[in-house]
């Protein structure tokens, strides 16, 4: 999608509309539920507790194994595989960033194929990588690595941030490594940070295919009709 494309219908059907707070209440989910289908929104992204929850015409992500990652990969698969019996069609799962901080890009290619197998093949897997981290930590290299591995497993996007890691969101750099990386292989879902249209669009014109916002609504109004 170039720039000239980038009109609110566009934009709105890109976008994961996302309510992860953790004091989010079953009527704050139905509430941002009913402003994401107002909005036009390619999905609506809830914690697994919510679940089950009627999306409407949207299509329904939970996360699994957030936002920390630091679950046994058997635990997030058994998350994951019960939040897609109670209706979720895509999930946002992270990895164990201290696994790829040390190098051990194995151990995420494992983590992320025990969570696809238990999902099954027609499920969106999106895998979280916490890139402002790994930027840091092990640069281009490291996350490159990170994503491939994740794309060898099974992954349909690489996702930037779960927006709780104090490391920061989304990045016009890491969206482009990550781009780099996967090339047409996957999807880039960046999130974290994103308030504004023009942070949105420059993340779109550095590869990202799909965007996490919970300011959907702001951000959408910045862009022409």
């Amino acid at each position: 999608m170039t720039n000239s494309n980038l009109n609110r219908s566009a934009v709105a059907a890109l976008v994961d509309h996302t309510l992860l707070k953790p004091e989010a209440t079953r009527d704050a989910a139905e509430a941002a539920v009913a402003e994401g289908l107002d909005l036009g929104v390619y999905s609506i992204c809830l914690s697994p507790s919510m679940l089950p929850m009627d999306t409407g015409a949207a299509r329904t992500c939970v996360v699994a194994g957030f936002p920390s990652g630091k679950h046994h990969s058997l635990v997030k698969a058994a998350e994951a595989r019960f939040a897609v019996e109670s209706g979720a069609q895509e999930i946002d799962m992270v990895i164990d960033v201290g696994a790829a901080v040390d190098g051990r890009f194995d151990e995420v290619f494992a983590d992320v194929l025990t969570v696809r197998e238990g999902i099954g093949q027609d499920v969106v897997l999106k895998v979280i990588v916490e890139s402002a981290v790994l930027l840091e930590a092990v640069g281009d290299e490291g996350l490159t690595a990170v994503c491939r591995k994740a794309v060898d497993a099974g992954a349909d996007f690489v996702k930037t941030s779960t927006g709780f890691h104090p490391a920061g969101g989304a990045s016009v750099q890491a969206v482009e490594v990550m781009r780099s990386a996967v090339g047409s292989s996957a999807g880039v879902k960046a999130s974290g940070g994103i308030r504004t249209a023009e942070f949105a669009a420059e993340l779109i014109a550095a590869g990202a295919s799909r965007l996490g916002l919970s300011g959907t609504r702001t951000v959408l109004d910045g862009f022409p009709e």
